[in-house]
């Protein structure tokens, strides 16, 4: 396997993880959210990254490669991290603010995976990039409930 390959593979996969993170944080928080527009961006922004999912496990079979699940030590600490303080303060500012806290992680790891794997393909690169837009726009969009 040569460069270009291995490096489209580990972003892609680090993509794969990361959009799985981001639906189990969703799925998460939803059922403490009160308000029905904060509960709609966030099914829209579900829906947003299970397509994209499905994008990257398509390229992933392109590529001969298994998908990737998070690792399970960060998504225990998410759940640990959301239920303890949803539980100290059960509002959508709280929810917002967790979230918000998800995106910039994510978007964070992302930028690292693209650095990390600069001779990755050009369509992993984009995969990569329109998750991060994904992340970067729910961000936005939290705006309103912090």
């Amino acid at each position: 396997m040569n460069m270009q390959e291995n490096d489209t593979i580990c972003l892609l996969k680090e993509c794969d993880a990361g959009s799985k993170m981001a639906v189990s944080a969703i799925d998460e928080i939803m059922e403490k959210v009160h308000c029905p527009d904060f509960k709609d961006l966030l099914n829209e922004t579900k829906d947003h990254h299970a397509a994209l999912g499905n994008d990257i496990h398509a390229a992933l079979l392109e590529c001969h490669s298994d998908e990737k699940d998070p690792n399970p030590f960060a998504k225990g600490m998410a759940w640990m991290k959301t239920n303890m303080q949803m539980g100290i303060d059960e509002s959508d500012e709280t929810a917002a603010d967790l979230m918000t806290s998800g995106c910039d992680m994510g978007i964070k790891s992302l930028y690292k995976y693209m650095n990390q794997y600069k001779d990755a393909s050009e369509d992993a690169k984009e995969l990569c990039k329109r998750l991060i837009s994904i992340e970067e726009e729910l961000r936005k969009c939290l705006h309103t409930y912090l």
